[in-house]
């Protein structure tokens, strides 16, 4: 029987949409759901507030009357403006080992893109940088972190046989604890911070939420990334969004701040106790008992694993060794928390200032992911 595409539009469908990749994913010790609730506001274009900034569709593709793969389409106009380009998104896309199935997702994206005037397919990519993207390529054998997804082994096969090739690789890195601070970057942090008149800021919950310091913290996060591949420079609205989604997960003795004199934010470093192993368990549901497993990984007792989600230096102070202000701040906390290695958050490929900021640590290839893309 021949495939079935059908655009999501009831809320019945939605659930569906999301729930999806939990049958696929069933038996797979290396698939970290995302947490269900968040994903069915993400998906909501009248609860996600970059809805006012893209144009969006879903669709499950079906076979023998039963669901086998779904997609998002997305068109970006933050992104397609500030990149000059025409480029339809896919996202969310999750499919059985069956080429005519991702041939028939895949189509149902470019058709969406040329009726909205696009002229290029890339993918995985969702909404903005903070959502999950990047195909898997190298490293099946590890679990995933919480921020980052996993995927089986075809998918990129299928991706290439639709035309598709390499637009941008991301690399995945766990970096092993030191016994301590390497003395390099004790002299070089006492250094830097007499040069420049630099500090460390520690905040709490309510200035992040009330004194509006979050807001600083994604306006950092856009002046530093905004010139990496594709980036979506985030509106206030949006920034305030994930202000609300990240901050209750966030144990902030794990993150570090650092101003100048006049109290201008300069660089961070995010953190936070890996959920990866308590939302696999959970399958991404918080109720009804889901949410001690999360709270037992954030608070009581951890895991091994610290996820790296953050590190941004201000472009006036690249190439000025901030980042060893960070290190000597964040490596005693987290040893003090029992943690014995990070997992990186998604490094460009070229990006060789953030992959030399390990240089100093043991650390070991974990996974690469990859964009793909082709003209439409």
């Amino acid at each position: 029987m021949s495939v079935v595409i059908k655009t999501v539009e009831s809320a019945k469908e939605l659930r569906e949409f999301v729930k999806f990749p939990l049958r696929l994913y069933k038996d797979c010790p290396y698939y970290v759901p995302n947490l269900y609730l968040d994903e069915l506001t993400a998906l909501n274009p009248d609860k996600n507030p970059m809805g006012k900034y893209s144009k969006s569709k879903k669709f499950l593709a079906y076979k023998d009357g039963k669901i086998v793969g779904r997609v998002m389409a997305i068109i970006n106009e933050i992104a397609n403006r500030n990149w000059n380009h025409a480029e339809v998104r896919f996202g969310w896309i999750d499919f059985i080992d069956d080429k005519e199935v991702s041939k028939a997702l895949i189509e149902a994206v470019i058709a969406f893109g040329r009726e909205n005037g696009m002229n290029q397919i890339s993918g995985p990519l969702g909404f903005t940088d903070f959502d999950n993207e990047g195909c898997v390529v190298e490293g099946f054998d590890d679990i995933s972190s919480f921020m980052l997804k996993y995927n089986y082994p075809y998918y990129g096969e299928h991706f290439e046989a639709l035309g598709m090739g390499k637009i941008n690789d991301w690399m995945e890195y766990r970096i092993y604890v030191p016994d301590e601070v390497p003395e390099k970057i004790v002299r070089a942090s006492a250094l830097i911070s007499e040069r420049y008149g630099l500090k460390i800021r520690k905040i709490t919950k309510r200035e992040v939420k009330k004194e509006k310091y979050g807001q600083k913290i994604f306006d950092l996060v856009n002046r530093t990334y905004c010139e990496l591949f594709d980036f979506t420079v985030l509106p206030p609205e949006v920034i305030d969004s994930y202000v609300d989604t990240y901050l209750g997960l966030l144990d902030l003795k794990y993150v570090t701040l650092i101003e100048d004199k006049d109290g201008k934010l300069v660089a961070l470093a995010v953190s936070m106790p890996s959920l990866a192993h308590a939302v696999h368990k959970c399958r991404g549901y918080l109720f009804p008992f889901g949410w001690w497993h999360v709270i037992k990984s954030m608070y009581l007792k951890h895991e091994e694993a610290l996820e790296l989600m953050l590190i941004a230096v201000d472009p006036e102070y690249r190439n000025r060794g901030v980042h060893a202000m960070l290190f000597n701040e964040l490596i005693p906390a987290i040893k003090e928390g029992g943690f014995k290695y990070g997992e990186s958050n998604a490094e460009m490929e070229s990006n060789n200032k953030v992959q030399n900021l390990w240089n100093d640590y043991r650390r070991e290839f974990k996974r690469r992911r990859r964009v793909f893309s082709k003209e439409i």
